[in-house]
């Protein structure tokens, strides 16, 4: 291979190198602004190290380029070559420019596929539980505001959560009221202090939530609505799943927090 190869090599493989550079900065951006979730978790982890790997190359490409051509003098080309060169280089231009909107479309669709996936996931484990464990959860359905069905409670959503490794954090709505105020109050982990001897109170319970989820939550409570409601936001998913029975009705909250994306989660 003479010098004029190696450095026509040599510059091949750096103009690839600041291409795939600047696509993953890109897609690293979008996914970072947008709080987009398309990737499984050791393809984030790796993205540092290939642009560690990319920018080696370049370097390396850049060091062989200066060397050999400090070796051979630049041939002239003739004008028809140039304007040859100039027109396909337009055309590349034109190309690499449309194909940023491409890929952040595909980044949408693939955090868009990834929001369903989990929705579909949620509301298929919130069915098989009520269906499978249909004595726990009247029981659950069987609220009143008492330290043994809060412990009951307890101990039905830690075997629910148990079941499952991938299983997220699950907790029950109810609703009550606090001196004649409508409260929704929301229950999961309860660790009983002994030394305490006054028992649970109401408002340590109290759900938090927005204005939308309790528009929602009202609507399932006062309203008859018995819809489940997901929502994902920033890797947070939430699924609210009614549960209605014999005229009594809770709302099974699930929520879980993704780092990291992934179409096949």
């Amino acid at each position: 291979m003479n010098n004029k190869a190696i450095v026509r090599l040599s510059n091949i493989i750096g103009i690839v190198s600041i291409i795939s550079l600047v696509y993953w900065v890109f897609i690293f951006i979008s996914i970072t602004v947008f709080e987009l979730k398309i990737f499984r978790e050791n393809i984030t982890e790796t993205f540092y190290l290939s642009v560690v790997g990319i920018l080696a190359l370049m370097f390396g490409s850049l060091i062989i380029n200066i060397m050999f051509n400090l070796t051979r003098i630049a041939e002239k080309h003739n004008q028809d070559e140039l304007n040859a060169i100039k027109q396909k280089s337009k055309k590349v231009g034109l190309i690499f420019a449309l194909s940023f909107p491409v890929i952040f479309g595909l980044l949408l669709g693939g955090d868009y596929l990834t929001s369903k996936k989990k929705e579909k996931m949620l509301i298929a484990t919130a069915k098989s539980i009520i269906e499978n464990n249909k004595e726990k959860s009247d029981k659950l359905l069987n609220y009143s505001f008492t330290e043994s069905w809060i412990i009951q409670t307890d101990d039905i959503l830690d075997l629910y959560s148990k079941t499952d490794k991938h299983f997220p954090s699950v907790s029950v709505i109810v609703s009550d009221s606090i001196d004649k105020s409508h409260v929704l109050l929301g229950f999961s982990d309860y660790y009983r202090d002994q030394n305490d001897k006054t028992g649970p109170v109401k408002k340590d319970f109290i759900q938090e939530t927005t204005q939308e989820e309790r528009e929602y939550l009202e609507n399932v409570f006062f309203k008859n609505f018995d819809q489940v409601w997901f929502s994902a936001r920033n890797g947070q998913y939430e699924l609210f799943y009614p549960y209605i029975k014999n005229g009594k009705r809770i709302v099974l909250y699930f929520s879980e927090y993704q780092r990291y994306g992934k179409i096949g989660s």
